[in-house]
């Protein structure tokens, strides 16, 4: 069970390392859920810096996507069922506590290129 533990807590930790969100986002998901036209609409809010690029909040809710696949947020339910919103797990938050430098690492300039250039080349 530890071990798998250790993996989840690993591949969410990627996952928030290499998500285009910055901490903010993340703080403010842990007082409210947001769907991604709040995010849209707040790009400078809630987006790093080198993803100002983003014209779609399509390409915000594939990210949210990506992120409840791995276990860091899932969408909120109301009384009528799943909605446009997200909120951060329990996973999520326990990755955020125990790595509190995951958005103050500085990341190389090969790395920032080779993400710039995947979401410029990803179908939207």
């Amino acid at each position: 069970m530890l071990l798998i533990d250790q993996k989840i807590f690993r591949r969410a930790k990627k996952g928030i390392r290499n998500c285009p969100f910055n901490l903010f986002l993340f703080q403010s998901l842990q007082k409210e859920s947001l769907s991604a036209q709040d995010v849209f609409e707040n790009k400078s809010k809630y987006l790093r810096q080198e993803f100002m690029f983003i014209n779609s909040s399509l390409f915000i809710e594939n990210e949210f996507l990506k992120l409840i696949k791995i276990g860091v947020l899932r969408r909120e339910v109301d009384g009528q069922g799943l909605t446009s919103k997200v909120r951060i797990t329990p996973t999520g938050r326990k990755v955020l506590e125990s790595h509190a430098d995951l958005f103050t690492k500085r990341i190389s300039v090969i790395k920032k290129l080779i993400t710039c250039l995947k979401y410029q080349l990803s179908p939207r």
